[in-house]
């Protein structure tokens, strides 16, 4: 099935109505989620055999972008599912099948959440400050807190990952949402609102055996897994703002076809007006091809070797640049009327914002990029 025949303009104009609401009321985008969970949108990474949509990486990340064009905080909320049916197909295509697990769960209904980001952890996937415990049986208990855990209010699995202080190893699993795995209900926040990013708390939440899937040293290393999350999450996270970018050039087209001066004299006449429309808009094309690289080499198993992580960090960096600028554009096309509450400039312009804070920032994707050029800084 296409991406249209899914996300239907139909589907998307309900979702760009609800998303104010959600947004003013600082609610779970209950409808839109169960929409989506109605059209097998949450399995559209599993094979067709397994009762998926059969879509590629790059299929789901230019869907998610569609998405992202009506509600950006509920494109984000179920992108964090996506992330690890992604992570899953990412290694099982490179012959790597020990998330296998995790296909089979989104398959029979199993809804995944990423819990890896922590308060303080710029270390990202490459240390924790989580305490990861073995058991005899090889189950691990994990101690720790984990933020912007999005889709809090409908995930039931959750990936997490902690670090074992007797082996100094760092151990990714899954728990599952209950006992151990408490949601603190804190998500009140500028932009994305819909997404209830909640903070989420690990006491004693114990992983069963088969469910601890990996066991890494820590610092950066080659493993496989580390490339699939971040290809997976860097990828899919900036498709949501190249959505918000995508959607603030539509804006900015309507708005200059339909808003005239005093004289009367249409906007789309205007050549500074022009200006900034087409900027954003090129801004746009060199993004769209980006975007549509990166996907297609992940799924083509494309070899970059060591440029493959500035190409990432790359698209995922000017993916929320391009965003936060066009949107800006849109607010000076618009006039007063954006500086509304309620307007979808006002709501645009606050999500667009959590851009800031998704890894990999700016700094850390500069330095990527810096070591990649001319090797690691000194010491």
């Amino acid at each position: 099935m296409s991406i249209e025949s899914i996300l239907t303009d139909q589907l998307l104009e309900r979702f760009r109505e609800r998303a104010a609401r959600y947004d003013s009321e600082n609610s779970f985008a209950v409808q839109d989620f169960d929409e989506l969970v109605s059209l097998d949108y949450l399995k559209a990474l599993i094979p067709e055999d397994k009762g998926g949509l059969g879509w590629s990486v790059e299929q789901v990340a230019l869907a998610q972008r569609r998405l992202a064009t009506a509600a950006p905080a509920t494109a984000l909320a179920v992108n964090m599912h996506h992330v690890w049916a992604s992570v899953a197909r990412v290694l099982q295509a490179r012959g790597d099948s020990r998330l296998q697990m995790v296909t089979d769960w989104i398959a029979q209904g199993e809804v995944m959440a990423f819990g890896i980001s922590e308060p303080g952890n710029d270390s990202v996937l490459f240390d924790s400050k989580t305490s990861a415990s073995t058991g005899p049986d090889g189950s691990v208990t994990f101690n720790g807190v984990k933020i912007f855990t999005s889709l809090s209010p409908a995930f039931t699995r959750l990936g997490v990952f902690g670090k074992d202080e007797s082996t100094g190893e760092l151990v990714h699993a899954f728990v599952s949402k209950g006992d151990g795995v408490e949601s603190m209900g804190d998500w009140n926040t500028l932009g994305m609102r819909a997404s209830q990013s909640h903070t989420t708390k690990l006491v004693n939440a114990v992983s069963p055996a088969q469910w601890v899937h990996s066991r890494l040293p820590a610092g950066p290393n080659p493993d496989l897994l580390i490339f699939g999350i971040f290809a997976s999450f860097l990828t899919l996270t900036a498709s949501v703002y190249v959505g918000i970018a995508d959607r603030a050039v539509s804006l900015g087209q309507a708005t200059l076809n339909k808003r005239k001066h005093h004289d009367g004299t249409s906007y789309s006449q205007d050549i500074r007006a022009r200006g900034l429309l087409s900027q954003a808009a090129m801004r746009l094309i060199s993004l769209d091809a980006l975007q549509r690289s990166v996907a297609k080499d992940i799924d083509d198993l494309v070899d970059h070797q060591d440029a493959w992580f500035p190409k990432l960090v790359t698209l995922r960096t000017l993916a929320g640049d391009t965003a936060r600028e066009n949107v800006q554009v849109v607010g000076q096309l618009l006039g007063g009327g954006g500086y509304f509450r309620g307007s979808e400039f006002e709501r645009l312009y606050r999500d667009v914002q959590a851009s800031w804070y998704h890894p990999s920032n700016a700094a850390s994707a500069e330095n990527t990029v810096a070591s990649w050029l001319v090797g690691p800084l000194e010491g």
